[in-house]
């Protein structure tokens, strides 16, 4: 079968594992990014037809090497998906600089790089690029700054690339709420936590979101039939930022 192929950064654990199970599922061949070599050992074994490629997206000879490792074992990319990214949930007077350039490295500048060095042949393709955003973008809690921060460039870079590389490729974004991935960590990380019904209650939709809620979404952006979709961000959180709350 001649599959189309989807690159996942941040795609060994969590949200990005969980999609790209997704996308196998209809009929894509993700090829899976990230960092954590444990990780994307562990994703290859549970599932051998996934392809995993060492990446650490904040860097671009990084970027550089895996997409070229792509190219060469396929020829094509039909998809991106930008994925990868963390929070360091500190003061603005503890936040070093240093850990304020690495989460923007890695959450804005990772997505701005694997854009760049795909952006050929998923124009080539008439591909898709979904970059995982987030409610941060639109609204905060105390000490994320560089997470909000790298959100809202997230957001606003959807909109530019939209412009900038269509009709010939699509660009949109998705801002998860809160989503349960506990149970989607490597062996090392993996706890699937039990959450009260408060937890759960006070979400629109009765529930926490889980994984497949974003993945789905995603394989619904990347295909065909969002054909007439871009520049858009998808807000999936149970209608959390919809919410009035008064004490």
């Amino acid at each position: 079968m001649n599959h189309q192929i989807a690159v996942i950064t941040g795609g060994a654990q969590g949200i990005g594992k969980v999609t790209a199970q997704i996308l196998r599922q209809n009929g894509w061949q993700p090829i899976l990014l990230d960092r954590d070599e444990e990780a994307g050992r562990e994703a290859v074994e549970a599932a051998p037809d996934l392809i995993f490629i060492p990446c650490d997206v904040a860097e671009e000879q990084s970027v550089r090497g895996a997409i070229a490792a792509v190219l060469a074992q396929f020829g094509r990319i039909d998809g991106l998906v930008n994925n990868a990214g963390f929070g360091i949930n500190k003061s603005i007077e503890e936040l070093t600089l240093e850990e304020w350039n690495r989460v923007i490295g890695v959450n804005l500048t990772g997505a701005f790089l694997c854009t760049k060095y795909c952006a050929p042949h998923l124009r080539q393709a008439r591909g898709a690029i979904v970059n995982i955003c987030s409610t941060r973008a639109y609204m905060s809690e105390p000490n994320t700054e560089a997470y909000s921060a790298s959100k809202g460039g997230i957001l606003s870079l959807t909109h530019a690339l939209a412009i900038s590389m269509g009709p010939e490729a699509r660009v949109n974004s998705i801002s998860p709420g809160w989503i349960d991935v506990t149970g989607h960590q490597k062996a090392g990380r993996r706890q699937q936590l039990e959450w009260s019904p408060e937890d759960h209650a006070q979400h629109p939709a009765g529930r926490i979101g889980r994984p497949e809620d974003i993945a789905e979404m995603v394989a619904y952006l990347l295909s065909e039939k969002a054909g007439f979709i871009t520049g858009q961000d998808f807000v999936v959180d149970g209608g959390m930022t919809r919410k009035m709350i008064y004490v």
